[in-house]
C-alpha cells in the first residue's frame, strides 16, 4: 500500500482555518486512511492508502471542507516524487529556509512567471506541479507577487526533506 503526503493549503497560517494535527490525524483515520504521521503544524499528514493519489486528495479535501466550511486545497505527492523536488531544486547557494516550493494541484500554466513582480530580488522556476522561489530576504518580508503560486501550498526545502525522509522510513518500516 503506498504512502502519501498531503500538504495542505492554508492551514494555520491564515486563510481557511485552524485545525489541530490531532485533529487532522483523526480525520485521516476516519477516511480508512492508515499509519498516519502529522509533521509541525503547517498542515504535512503522512499515511499509507490503498487508492490512486487523485482520490485521496479528493477525499481528504472534501472531509476537511465540511470540517471547515470551505474546502482548504490539498496537494498529495509520492515519497518518490519529493525526493525528485528535492534533487532538481534550483538556487543551490540559497539558505534552505529561504528556498520554497510551492506544490501545485495541477502542471503550472507555461506563463506562470509572467505576471512576476520581485521588488527584493526574488528569483522562480517553474517545474510541472511545483513552482520553486528563491526570497533572499526570507517570505516574511517579501514583497513578492506571483498570482500563479495562490492556488498551492508552499514549504522550505527543509520540511520537503523531513517529509521525504519520514515517508522512507515508513515504506522501510
Amino acid at each position: 500500500m503506498p504512502v502519501y503526503i498531503a500538504l495542505l493549503r492554508a492551514i494555520n497560517v491564515g486563510g481557511t482555518g485552524k485545525l489541530a494535527m490531532t485533529e487532522l490525524k483523526a480525520i485521516c483515520e476516519q477516511l480508512g486512511f492508515i499509519d498516519v504521521k502529522t509533521y509541525i503544524q503547517s498542515g504535512n499528514v503522512l499515511f499509507r492508502a490503498d487508492a490512486k493519489e487523485a482520490d485521496v486528495a479528493r477525499v481528504l479535501d472534501d472531509a476537511l471542507g465540511e470540517l471547515l466550511g470551505k474546502k482548504p486545497g490539498v496537494m498529495v505527492r509520492s515519497r518518490k516524487e519529493l525526493e525528485a523536488i528535492v534533487a532538481r531544486a534550483p538556487f543551490p547557494d540559497a539558505r534552505p529556509s529561504f528556498l520554497l516550493i510551492s506544490f501545485l494541484p495541477e502542471n503550472a500554466p507555461k506563463n506562470a512567471l509572467d505576471r512576476m513582480v520581485a521588488p527584493d530580488g526574488e528569483e522562480a522556476e517553474v517545474d510541472g506541479r511545483e513552482i520553486y522561489v528563491h526570497y533572499p530576504i526570507g517570505s516574511g518580508k517579501s514583497k513578492l507577487k506571483l498570482p500563479a503560486l495562490n492556488a498551492g501550498t508552499s514549504r522550505n526545502i527543509n520540511t520537503v526533506r523531513k517529509l521525504a525522509e519520514i515517508a522512507a522510513a515508513m515504506e522501510d518500516g
